[in-house]
């Protein structure tokens, strides 16, 4: 199956980004957020993102303007009941997406594949809220969208082959890189990432160095392109928590145990970048 029509629930910054990508390969995509206001937000930051594209020399101005004729804006869960794959992208609560997979399953066709952008959550878990578990896939693109290459594709307990294969062709199409993981926590990215960044937040918490030391070991003596520390401010301290939860928990490993320092940071509001205050200060 071609896909030339799809939908993103979720505007934020994943979700954006990843209307971006499929707009720019000429699908048409239903943007849908809770609020229409947010949503052509989203669509502003979009067009300043491909700005940036074609400042880089990455695409032309016709390219620009042919991708945003793609991307039609909604507040109704309605407008994906035509699309051949929904990727939602809404907040990584379970409760949140429960919501949307049982609205999905009685809106769209029984064709089409309902993905999930999520980092942590079992794919099999939000399949059961379907009665398409089949049909139901992890598509967890990286940040920022538009520039990262890996589409880690999760595999549920019941995802059929031709759904997983429908959903590769599409990575490539869209010029990105699959990776293929089978439904355990975390997947490969976070089980492998968190920690690493829930380590460096004991160092810190225990005295062992300070938080740019830590960071410069990290990029200059294993040439990482940003620190354990840096990097949990770019995701969002609350979602390397989130994730750390999920880790514990599927687990009940005490290795995946959330460091103290970070849960007392969320609970401050420090949570990276997007509050302007996590590990380092931005202004």
């Amino acid at each position: 199956m071609k896909i030339e029509r799809a939908a993103v629930v979720g505007a934020g910054a994943m979700g954006s980004g990843i209307a971006h990508v499929l707009a720019l390969k000429g699908i048409s995509v239903a943007l849908i957020e809770a609020s229409e206001a947010f949503a052509k937000k989203a669509v502003e930051g979009i067009s300043s993102n491909l700005d940036r594209q074609i400042k880089k020399g990455v695409i032309d101005s016709s390219a620009k303007d042919k991708a945003l004729s793609k991307i039609q804006t909604a507040a109704d869960l309605g407008a994906a009941k035509n699309a051949q794959i929904v990727i939602e992208a809404v907040p990584e609560k379970i409760e949140i997406k429960k919501d949307v997979f049982t609205r999905l399953n009685s809106l769209c066709s029984q064709e089409a594949i309902l993905a999930t952008n999520t980092s942590s959550i079992s794919i099999t878990r939000i399949a059961a809220f379907t009665r398409r578990p089949k049909n139901v896939i992890g598509m967890h693109f990286m940040n920022p969208v538009p520039v990262m290459k890996l589409v880690e594709i999760i595999r549920g307990l019941e995802t059929s082959d031709e759904t997983y294969q429908i959903v590769k062709d599409l990575t490539l199409f869209l010029g990105k890189t699959p990776a293929m993981s089978l439904d355990f926590p975390g997947f490969i990215s976070n089980r492998v990432l968190m920690p690493m960044i829930n380590e460096a937040c004991f160092a810190l918490m225990e005295g062992l160095s300070t938080k740019e030391d830590i960071d410069t070991v990290m990029k200059l003596g294993m040439n990482h392109p940003m620190g354990p520390l840096e990097l949990a401010d770019f995701i969002g301290l609350d979602v390397c928590l989130d994730i750390l939860n999920v880790l514990f928990e599927g687990f009940g490993d005490s290795k995946y145990r959330p460091c103290p320092l970070l849960k007392q940071m969320v609970a401050s509001g420090r949570l990276g970048r997007k509050t302007k205050r996590g590990f380092y200060d931005y202004v």
